[in-house]
């Protein structure tokens, strides 16, 4: 005989029905999602190409002020990209012609003295406990066995720095191109661009030709110095082979933080072949120099350049070094005064920000002037409406610079 149910198990609602979740990818996100796999295979694939692109993009936003500079007074365009491309190229064939002759001749002398200059460290790392290991390694090191295993190494690195060096002369033309036909490129961009867009696009553009432009002429100005610096230094000093220590240390001054210990260990181990007190002199004046550039020089130059604060530019390089090495620090930069740019210039909200007066004006002014770029560009074509855009923006740039300069 079956017992019958409680009233508790009679009652009870049966059990919900078990909810399945779908996912239905239309066939429209998936075409997008092959096209953009594609499209990053594609830019692995054609990454030196990029490259080239990027450089060519990068000389463009260095020569192009003064391009601009010499339109402004009276000279054509085409005469101007002349006049610019060629001193250019003029002054790096006659520093090339100058400097390459002796510095090659410094460079064999280095080597020759290659025994005496390890002798030297041998004897300074002997001085200490802790470094006494290293100074029998470093004085019974086999270069020979070294140079015979590394042969293909330097041939693939011969054929890598033609490969660089093609890559540059082609950027070179690249960016030639690029400023003769500006304005048919241009309007090709900004017909890409909805048109409600084009003035905050024309003036991120010249935005950030100016980040790009202040990062490269900062740059070459805190490598002139040093490598000025290191060479009077070492000719006061008498130290033999100056101007290939002086140029080493200018290339390397280049990777922040690193090229600060690239540049010292040399110069003072050649000086120490001159005596230990012009040693102490040389690494004495280099420690202060670097001292100099690092607090006062980079954060003036670039700060400047890049309307970045000094704190914000030592934390980029920072940052950028942890995050991606040597490429990471030499972008970090410019990167960030481009994220600082693009959130001023988009209008970007932030959580924390309530929105000011200034605010406020500041998109009214927006309103105003897109409403004149919708009037003045009716019925106009791309290139013609990109340069009423790009003028618009200059004209915005220049109001408000006034104020600034005038308090």
């Amino acid at each position: 005989m079956k017992n019958s149910p409680s009233p508790d198990e009679s009652s009870s609602p049966p059990p919900a029905p078990r909810r399945v979740l779908r996912i239905e990818l239309a066939p429209k996100t998936m075409l997008i999602a092959l096209l953009l796999i594609a499209a990053v295979g594609m830019l692995v694939k054609l990454f030196p190409v990029v490259l080239m692109f990027v450089a060519a993009l990068v000389l463009v936003g260095t020569l192009n002020p003064v391009v601009g500079w010499l339109e402004k007074k009276g000279m054509g365009r085409k005469g101007a990209i002349a006049i610019v491309f060629g001193a250019a190229v003029t002054f790096t064939g006659l520093l090339l012609f100058l400097t390459i002759p002796p510095l090659i001749e410094q460079l064999r002398g280095l080597v020759g003295r290659e025994p005496e200059i390890r002798g030297h460290a041998v004897e300074w790392l002997r001085r200490s406990q802790l470094t006494s290991p290293l100074a029998e390694q470093l004085k019974n090191l086999d270069y020979g066995e070294r140079l015979r295993s590394s042969q293909t190494t330097v041939l693939s690195a011969t054929k890598h720095a033609f490969e660089i060096l093609a890559c540059l002369g082609a950027s070179v033309f690249l960016a030639l191109y690029f400023m003769i036909d500006r304005d048919r490129l241009r309007g090709a961009v900004f017909a890409l661009v909805p048109r409600g867009q084009h003035l905050r696009f024309s003036r991120v553009l010249l935005n950030l030709e100016t980040i790009v432009g202040g990062y490269i002429r900062g740059q070459i100005v805190t490598s002139a110095l040093i490598t000025g610096f290191i060479l009077v230094l070492l000719l006061v000093c008498r130290v033999p082979n100056a101007l290939a220590l002086a140029a080493f240390g200018g290339v390397m001054d280049v990777l922040p933080y690193v090229g600060a210990l690239l540049t010292i260990a040399p110069a003072v181990l050649a000086a120490y072949g001159s005596g230990p007190v012009i040693a102490a002199v040389v690494l004495a004046a280099l420690l202060l120099y670097e001292e100099f550039e690092s607090r006062f020089l980079v954060p003036l130059v670039y700060g400047r350049a890049l309307r970045l604060p000094p704190s914000v530019v030592l934390l980029a390089l920072i940052a950028g070094a942890v995050l991606g090495g040597i490429v990471g620090a030499l972008l970090a930069l410019p990167a960030a005064a481009a994220i600082v740019m693009l959130i001023d210039e988009l209008r970007v909200d932030l959580p924390g920000e309530i929105e000011q007066p200034k605010d406020v004006a500041t998109r009214r002014k927006d309103e105003q002037q897109e409403q004149e770029y919708e009037q003045r560009t009716e019925r106009k074509p791309a290139a013609k409406a990109a340069a009423i855009a790009v003028e618009i923006a200059k004209e915005r740039r220049q109001e408000e610079k006034e104020p600034r300069t005038a308090e």
